[in-house]
């Protein structure tokens, strides 16, 4: 069940008239997952800064939250760039949606920053280990919650790894999220694919039930026709991290890494925390500038601040799963507060 909870104080827009207030509603993921750090870290920002209040509802569908956010019901939710191009064309989980119907409101999305914290991994327990990472034929894999983007990536890693299809070699096994971690550790699935930041407590919590291992995408298969593909589809983008670092951020648990070289290396989930076009400028750069401000408090908040690969420097677009098939913008407020701060934006982002 979700629930709501109010971070923050409402406090005086500090730019606007004394008398004017803000607060902001923002949808989630659940507890313990990258983007809801992210959210509540940002609320905690905003309320120090006296720019706005949050009011945050966690463990929503982001596949809805994006498209509230189109609609100006919803002021603020962590956007997987593939929603925004799914909804643009009328497919996927916008298939209800006329495509130039989608195509209109997918317009109005704007990005204040970016992240991609959240790395496509595969997993199993030890106990019931998988012989062959590419040989999956038969296997229970749980692969993503009942529809959306995490579905569509754990889909397109068991492809890369195997070239195996959901419902032709292998059951794919799907729950909402909430109930992730007690399908798979109640014996529900042979394996798991899930897009997971570091680390992960989830895979924490998964692994107190039993030793597990964990993989990346091999180099060959990542350097693939199909590899390179998954890695510029849209909602993807690079991901690599040392492996002694990616093994230090587990230490402790029984959890062992699996790589082929020094690099853990894998597709990440590219975000962007979206704002519908309408917002007003200042406001945008107000709560933009407060973020960039805020870098330290994101980064060292958590163990998983320092892997968040959270937009504080030059933005190109590329390296945040933009400017290809995904064309969203970022709003022109955020963009005054990165060149304001001394980084560049690129001309693709640019409304």
């Amino acid at each position: 069940m979700m629930k709501s909870t109010l971070l923050g104080v409402v406090v005086a827009l500090a730019p606007f008239a004394a008398s004017a207030q803000v607060t902001l509603t923002a949808e989630t993921t659940a507890p313990g997952s990258t983007p809801h750090y992210i959210d509540t870290t940002l609320a905690a920002v905003l309320d120090s800064a006296g720019v706005a209040a949050m009011q945050i509802t966690e463990g929503a569908t982001l596949t809805n939250s994006v498209q509230a956010v189109a609609e100006g019901r919803l002021d603020m939710a962590p956007a997987p760039l593939i929603l925004p191009f799914l909804l643009s064309r009328g497919i996927g989980p916008y298939s209800g949606v006329d495509p130039e119907d989608g195509a209109a409101i997918a317009a109005n999305l704007r990005v204040l920053f970016w992240n991609s914290g959240s790395a496509q991994i595969f997993g199993y327990y030890n106990n019931n280990p998988v012989e062959d990472i590419r040989n999956l034929a038969g296997k229970r894999i749980w692969n993503g919650p009942p529809r959306g983007a995490a579905l569509t990536s754990g889909r397109a890693m068991i492809q890369l790894l195997s070239g195996g299809k959901e419902g032709e070699d292998y059951e794919g096994i799907q729950n909402d999220w909430p109930d992730t971690v007690s399908s798979i550790t109640g014996g529900g699935a042979d394996a798991w694919t899930i897009p997971e930041g570091l680390p992960s407590g989830r895979q924490i919590a998964i692994a107190a039930a039993g030793g597990t291992t964990i993989h990346d995408v091999p180099s060959d298969l990542l350097a693939s026709e199909l590899g390179q593909q998954i890695m510029a589809a849209p909602g993807h983008a690079p991901y690599s991290v040392p492996v002694e670092d990616f093994r230090a951020a587990y230490a402790g648990n029984d959890i062992t890494i699996v790589t082929d070289d020094d690099t853990f290396d894998s597709f990440a989930t590219a975000f962007g925390q979206i704002v519908n076009v309408s917002m007003d400028d200042e406001l945008a750069y107000q709560i933009t500038k407060a973020y960039l401000e805020g870098q330290k408090r994101f980064l060292e908040g958590s163990p998983r601040g320092p892997f968040l690969m959270l937009s504080f420097g030059d933005v190109d677009g590329t390296s945040q799963g933009a400017c290809g098939a995904v064309q969203i913008k970022m709003h022109e407020g955020a963009i005054r507060a990165f060149e304001e701060a001394g980084h560049s934006v690129a001309d693709c982002l640019r409304p």
